[in-house]
Order: structure tokens, then sequence, then C-alpha cells
């Protein structure tokens, strides 16, 4: 009973992490899943309470042991195996290309070789990704990693965005200066490309779509191999088509093709840069109206122990992951277990996963 006080409580927090000042009263609150009870409910999930809303990771060479190795590459899952074989042509093909251009002095195949390289390396990335999010969390980064896969589906999303603008570029430049024979050599080149590319299309077939619902962080990097593929498979196709069309002696036939492309490309790809934006910009999550949080908010507010509302924010870590911390003020005297029971299972029906609480006394 005598730990019960404040004096023993500060008695006990100042032997552990130093003095605090006498005047901070804050208490954090956050939803975790305790087992270790002396009562029949000793499996079912509580509320932690501590002082502070600060947490002190343990400190190397304070009695914890080092930090294990960490993979830096996992190749286990069917995905990754053939985003690596899809990896190991286009290298190959980009390769080959780049000596045949240089040998030649066709400045066309130089510089195609160098976007597939590109273009390689962005992939690359994603595969990383994919075998990093593995990792579990840690002291650096607490979270985890699951992030970088938002990350990789980003950078190829704004990969592709400037692919539209460069074949628009491209088109106009057509246009002007009616420069459409120098690409009849590239046929070769475009109809290998598309052959390489439309196997990655049937590697990852079932995200080859434009609206995808994200259920977690591998469906948005996923989805971005696919349309990286898939929208170097239109340029080839649409390259291909523009010869054939110029063979048959249509005027204009590149600039037509290429815009046409630029459009397609842009279209697909616009869905993923917008929802890989909104996460990493810790948008609201989507799948909670506004109006579901300003209910919460009042109904919080109704109850006879809170004072006020005084901060909520809520952001989707990775699809399918939402957080949130939400600032409190209570009563002198009021029921903290009880309020903070209610708060907690009111988001947690909206489907906030991870729901930190500060309450601060009147």
């Amino acid at each position: 009973m005598a730990m019960d006080t404040p004096k023993a409580k500060e008695a006990a927090w100042n032997a552990n992490y130093g003095v605090v000042g006498s005047g901070d009263r804050r208490l954090a609150f956050s939803r975790q899943l305790s087992l270790v009870s002396s009562n029949a409910n000793a499996a079912t999930p509580r509320l932690a309470r501590s002082d502070s809303s600060i947490s002190m990771p343990p400190q190397l060479g304070l009695g914890a042991p080092p930090p294990k190795p960490k993979k830096l590459l996992y190749l286990g899952s069917r995905p990754m195996r053939r985003l690596a074989l899809l990896l190991a042509l286009n290298v190959a093909y980009s390769a080959t290309e780049l000596a045949i251009g240089l040998f030649t002095g066709r400045v066309g195949l130089v510089s195609d070789a160098f976007h597939l390289t590109f273009g390689c390396g962005l992939l690359t990335f994603s595969l990383f990704a994919m075998s990093a999010s593995r990792t579990k969390p840690d002291n650096l980064y607490t979270y985890g990693y699951k992030r970088l896969e938002v990350l990789a589906a980003f950078t190829n999303a704004l990969f592709l965005l400037f692919l539209c603008f460069s074949l628009a570029v491209e088109a106009l430049h057509a246009f002007m200066q009616d420069e459409s024979e120098h690409k009849h050599y590239l046929i070769v080149s475009a109809v290998t490309n598309l052959l390489v590319n439309l196997l990655g299309v049937w590697f990852f077939r079932s995200y080859a779509r434009v609206n995808i619902v994200y259920r977690n962080a591998e469906d948005m990097n996923y989805h971005s191999v696919c349309l990286h593929v898939l929208a170097d498979s239109i340029r080839s196709a649409g390259l291909i088509l523009a010869s054939w069309f110029l063979s048959l002696g249509v005027e204009n036939a590149e600039v037509l093709c290429l815009g046409i492309v630029s459009v397609a490309v842009f279209m697909l790809v616009l869905p993923l840069f917008k929802a890989t934006g909104n996460i990493l910009l810790q948008i609201a999550p989507g799948n909670v109206p506004p109006s579901a949080f300003l209910k919460c908010c009042r109904q919080i507010t109704a109850c006879e122990d809170v004072c006020e509302v005084r901060q909520g924010r809520f952001w989707e870590l990775v699809p399918g992951h939402a957080v949130g911390s939400l600032s409190i003020r209570v009563k002198n005297g009021a029921d903290d277990e009880s309020v903070l029971e209610y708060v907690h299972g009111l988001y947690q029906d909206l489907g906030i996963q991870d729901l930190s609480i500060q309450a601060d006394d009147l």
C-alpha cells in the first residue's frame, strides 16, 4: 500500500530515470497487452500507465545484449525471386544495348540503355525495400521498416511521371523538327524490350490494375513494380506502332503514338502517386470519414470526467495500420482508467490500431 502514494511513485521514478520536476503531472497512456497477472483474467488486454510519455530504450553497454546483425537481402518469397530474375534480364539487356550503341555510334541506343539502367536502379530499390521491410523494429526505427515499401512505390511513381513528361517533350520535338526517320533502327530494341517487360507484367499480373485497394505496404510496392514494367511495355509498343505507321506513310505517326503513350502512362500512375504521397504526408486514414472523428471527439467531451479534448492526430503508418495520438484534460479526482477504457473503445471501433493518450489534470 505504501507504493501507491505519490511520494513513493516519485522516489521509484527518480531511482530509475533521475529527478524530475514536481510540477510535471502529465500522465501518458497507451494500449498494450499485459499477460502478467495474478487473477483469472491474465490474458486479457489492459491499459498500461506510466508517469511520462518518454520511452527510454535500453542502452548498450549497461547489461543489454548487442543487437544481432541484420540480413540486408532476403529472397525467400516468390515475388522477390521473380523481381530478381526480371532485374537480371534487364541489366543484361541494357548492358548489351549500351555496348552495341557505343560500337555502332547509335545515340538512340545509348540513350535507351541509360534509361533502362536508371529503371533497373529503381527496381533494385523496390527489391531492397521488400527485403528490408521484414526487419523487426529496433531502438532507431521503433515502427519498423514497413514504410520502405511505400517509399519505393512513391519513387517508382515519381519516375513514371517524369517518363510521361519526357515522352511528351519527345513527341513535341518530333513534331517541330520533323525527324521521324531516326527511330527506325530502334525497332529491334523496342521489340526485345517489350518481350522482357511483358515477362515482368506476367510475373505481377495480379496487380495489373489502375485502382487497387491497398491492404498492406507490400501491395503498394508490388503494384508500383507492375506499373513500372507495364509503362515500359506501353512505351516499347508505342515505338513499334509508330515505326509501322511510318512505313505505311502516315504523317506525324510518332507524335501521335508518343502522345497517346504519355497520356496512358500518366493515367495509370496518378492513383498510385496520390496514394503513396498521402501516406508519406501522414494524411488521416482514408477508410475513416472525418465526421467519425468529430463524433468521437464530441462523445469524449460529453463525459462528465473530461474537461477538454485538446489535440488529436490520426494517420496511416502503412496501409492497414492506423496510428493516433490524443491529448485530453480530465477533472481532479476522476477515474482515469474508466475514461481511458471508454476512449480506447471508441477509436478501436474506428480501426485505430495504435492509440496513445496523454491525460493532463485540470
